[in-house]
């Protein structure tokens, strides 16, 4: 997911990438089996992903963007055909913010949440009053929440979907909360006693997510939000060049490749089309309905 900064200059990493104008790009993209595909995090199981298809007669232009925002926006304004950087909270977020229809066609993975520390070894050693640094982006933020809840470290009062700080119980938790950027979670945990650490940037700090002191459980079914996802516009959910694209992630191999960069942390999520529709259709209705 990889969740969720100031609007960047994508970087390109294919040569051919963002060159093709929207007009009659995805016809031509679809003829010459070439799919321009969108992600933020570039690493070695996307070489071999590229290589996958390749060995299909697919040409993969990868565009590896520097910010979160820019993938979502570029697959909607057809500079991209697909992209696979977000889990569906993140996707139902921006459609709805966006009045738009971006549609989910395969899943991928899902990756623990988790805490970590540099000054305690386990969750009782944090102290009454712990500072714990936690994304302050709308999608992770609430899900940190609950994972501090899960590792009864704070209470949220009310049934909210979405909680924010302002829901957390004081009095009857352990624990206090610093909303950071998501980049800086990493970052902060020289001067705070826990941080919640999305995936990527424990790969950029070189922090092992094996040291995590709590994660949540990507097999509950409380977990489905953030489902990784290889996403379309919702008019091409059933292209079929598409359609083999997304599926070639499962290719053992490619999962091999995810599985090292990952420490073997991501957990293969294969649901259908039509499922992970109904999740983000779910989604959308609670962040509509705020709740």
């Amino acid at each position: 997911m990889k969740f969720h900064r100031v609007l960047a200059i994508p970087v390109l990493v294919a040569t051919a990438a963002l060159t093709l104008t929207a007009c009659g790009s995805d016809d031509k993209a679809s003829s010459d089996n070439v799919v321009r595909i969108g992600t933020t995090d570039k690493d070695h199981a996307w070489d071999v992903f590229e290589e996958k298809a390749k060995a299909q007669g697919i040409t993969l232009r990868i565009t590896n963007f520097s910010d979160y925002k820019q993938p979502n926006l570029a697959l909607s304004q057809r500079q991209i055909d697909l992209n696979l950087f977000q889990h569906l909270q993140f996707l139902g977020a921006y459609n709805v913010a966006n009045n738009d229809t971006l549609t989910p066609i395969a899943s991928t993975y899902i990756v623990p949440l988790g805490l970590y520390s540099k000054r305690h070894k386990s969750l009782a050693d944090l102290p009454q009053g712990a500072e714990i640094a936690i994304p302050n982006d709308p999608t992770n933020q609430a899900r940190a929440l609950f994972v501090l809840q899960a590792a009864g470290l704070l209470k949220l009062s009310g049934d909210s979907k979405a909680p924010t700080p302002a829901d957390i119980d004081k009095g009857a938790s352990k624990v206090k909360v610093t909303p950071v950027d998501a980049a800086q979670t990493a970052l902060s945990l020289a001067s705070v006693d826990g941080s919640i650490i999305n995936n990527t940037f424990l790969d950029r700090s070189g922090i092992d997510p094996n040291s995590a002191l709590y994660k949540d459980d990507p097999k509950n079914p409380a977990a489905e939000p953030y489902i990784n996802v290889v996403v379309s516009r919702a008019e091409d959910k059933n292209n079929e060049l598409y359609q083999k694209v997304a599926q070639l992630w499962h290719d053992p191999d490619v999962q091999q490749a995810h599985a090292q960069v990952t420490k073997n942390t991501a957990v293969e999520v294969k649901r259908t089309g039509p499922e992970l529709e109904q999740i983000l259709a779910r989604v959308q209705q609670t962040i509509k309905d705020g709740k």
